[in-house]
């Protein structure tokens, strides 16, 4: 019978699906399935690994600081736009220079004669050009060479004309090293690294040994041809090193007739010191902000490291230790991640010593439950030795028997109770309709408990109804959870209120919205609930009977899990009596609620 399965405050505890924790419910531990840990190593408490002077994770703040300033100062030390400006401004300078030359050449260095028209004219002394050529050449560090109209050198700053035809080449001496043997040192380590990398490869390479001859520089052949050309040329170094050369042609011209072109070159060299110096310039800088970087850093693990080994230190002695000496740390006064993990682990140790207060307690009601029955067993047995009488015979054995089935029941509750935690952990959640649920279970009893049989007596007292009272259709009354859960939560109170109200009486499931939370109330025409007992009666084992029930026949576990399921469910669920205007008791009711979908 339904009726059977329906009771009031101690209701037998139903199988029912396993729902999952929800919300900000109670920390719950979780029972262990059926086999598990069978054939297993035992796992053994280990020693916290050492991690010296840099933890893990100081390395990797390390590394990951260091390498964003590693790329940003890779993007920085390149400087390829900056050589090229400065490449470009020596070549503006060049031309300047060159056309200021080729000009003073064409005014200063001419011969008087007529052409065949007997027009004055005239011609490039070469010997007057060669030697202000030479005094150039000793003045500046740029290179002059002149050449005619038919590209055939004819003066040359670095070489020097001697009698008989004896010419001197002259070579420019690499500057001095610096007496600081570091300074050098970390000149030639740049140089090193500057050779390794391909950067001047698309250039093309200087025709030094072909110099006498114009035809071999574009740039002089353009300058012939009346037009000023510059030019960049790499050419090999001391120690494998790559050098720049920079040339430029402008036409020397006398009333826009070319007398010949003007070639000044100069070595990039200036330019690479330069680059250098502005390159050791931002090394200079980057050092400074990699120790401030690297001691940030330092602090900053140590702000995160620390506390969390003091953390999991304390972890291990809650876990691996002997009593409750072990404290976790607090740092809630942090106001940041590490503090919340320690208000986090600090409640959770709080809850895991609360749970194991708590299953200690149970063990203690089971056990106290448990002998009850067993006493009286015991009684009964001892007692049916020594009675010959049938009736009395009959009688002890009918309380044997009553004692072995609340037994049952009692460790079936039991059972139940304690695996729900587990189940609920395990369980997930889904959008539960509460209209549907709570009219499926008037229709249930309307058609079974509610529906007198036809050869029933008109005298006998009708049974209680269950009438429900929702609101409109179009107001939403689907909570997320586990449905089979919140049923037996519905099923406990409606076999209660149904076990305490008179024949005749009526109980009502009313639902309603109240702000983001639906209220379901489940009222009756019993008795109500004893005087200070309204939170006594969700105790574990707890029973409180209509008068006339046999005793032992609920367990008084049925409103204890309907508590522990509606808080899984980040719910709440209380009783009240209902009462009139004098104050007459007219009922009880009992009110869940419930977070809405």
């Amino acid at each position: 019978m339904l009726k059977d399965m329906l009771a009031r405050r101690a209701v037998p505890a139903g199988g029912a699906p396993a729902a999952q924790d929800m919300g900000d419910a109670p920390v719950r531990r979780g029972a262990k399935p059926e086999g598990e840990g069978e054939g297993k190593a035992v796992v053994r408490p280990r020693r916290r690994r050492s991690y010296g002077v840099i933890s893990p994770l100081t390395r990797h703040i390390l590394t990951v600081n260091l390498l964003a300033l590693a790329l940003l100062l890779s993007g920085l030390l390149y400087l390829e736009r900056y050589q090229d400006w400065l490449v470009q401004r020596q070549l503006d300078v060049l031309t300047t220079e060159a056309s200021i030359f080729a000009g003073a050449l064409g005014e200063s260095a001419m011969e008087p004669s007529t052409d065949e028209f007997n027009e004055p004219s005239g011609t490039l002394s070469w010997t007057m050009a060669s030697q202000v050529v030479r005094r150039l050449g000793d003045t500046t560090d740029r290179r002059f060479r002149l050449y005619d109209t038919k590209g055939k050198l004819q003066a040359d700053s670095r070489v020097l004309s001697l009698a008989k035809g004896t010419r001197v080449q002259i070579e420019e001496l690499p500057p001095l090293p610096d007496g600081n043997q570091l300074t050098q040192l970390g000149i030639d380590l740049y140089n090193a690294i500057v050779r390794a990398l391909p950067t001047r490869d698309h250039l093309p390479v200087y025709p030094e040994g072909r110099a006498t001859d114009g035809t071999h520089f574009p740039d002089v052949q353009k300058a012939l041809n009346g037009e000023s050309s510059t030019h960049v040329w790499r050419v090999a170094g001391d120690a494998g090193k790559q050098d720049m050369v920079l040339t430029v042609a402008v036409p020397i011209q006398r009333y826009k007739q070319v007398l010949g072109a003007v070639l000044i070159s100069r070595s990039g060299s200036e330019i690479d010191t330069e680059v250098r110096e502005f390159r050791v310039n931002i090394l200079k800088v980057f050092g400074g902000v990699i120790v401030l970087t690297v001691l940030m850093s330092i602090y900053l693990a140590s702000t995160i490291v620390r506390p969390i080994r003091r953390l999991a230190a304390a972890a291990d002695d809650v876990r691996y230790g002997h009593g409750r000496q072990a404290v976790l740390p607090d740092f809630s006064g942090r106001h940041d991640e590490i503090g919340d993990l320690s208000q986090s682990l600090r409640a959770m140790t709080s809850a895991l010593w609360d749970r194991m207060d708590a299953i200690e307690r149970f063990a203690a009601d089971v056990a106290h439950e448990i002998k009850n029955p067993l006493t009286s067993m015991r009684s009964a047995v001892e007692t049916v030795q020594l009675v010959k009488d049938e009736t009395r015979l009959r009688k002890l054995l009918g309380i044997i028997a009553d004692d072995v089935g609340r037994l049952d029941r009692l460790i079936s509750d039991i059972s139940n109770a304690s695996r729900l935690d587990a189940e609920l952990s395990r369980a997930e959640a889904n959008s539960v309709d509460l209209r549907r649920m709570l009219t499926m279970f008037k229709d249930i009893h309307d058609n079974t408990l509610g529906a007198r049989d036809e050869d029933e007596d008109d005298d006998t007292p009708p049974p209680p109804t269950v009438a429900v009272d929702l609101p409109p259709a179009n107001r939403n009354l689907v909570v997320p959870g586990i449905e089979g859960r919140l049923t037996q939560v519905f099923q406990n109170l409606i076999s209660n209120a149904l076990s305490f109200s008179p024949p005749g009486g009526k109980v009502v499931l009313a639902a309603k919205v109240v702000g983001d939370r639906v209220e379901i109330t489940c009222t009756d025409d019993g008795p109500g609930i004893p005087a200070g007992k309204t939170e006594a009666i969700f105790d574990r084992f707890y029973t409180e009977r209509p008068a006339g029930e046999k005793f032992g026949t609920h367990s008084g576990l049925g409103l204890s899990i309907s508590k522990q399921i509606v808080e899984a469910h980040n719910g709440r669920i209380f009783a009240a009596n209902r009462t009139d205007s004098t104050g007459k008791v007219l009922g009880a009711v009992f009110t869940v609620q419930l977070p809405r979908g």
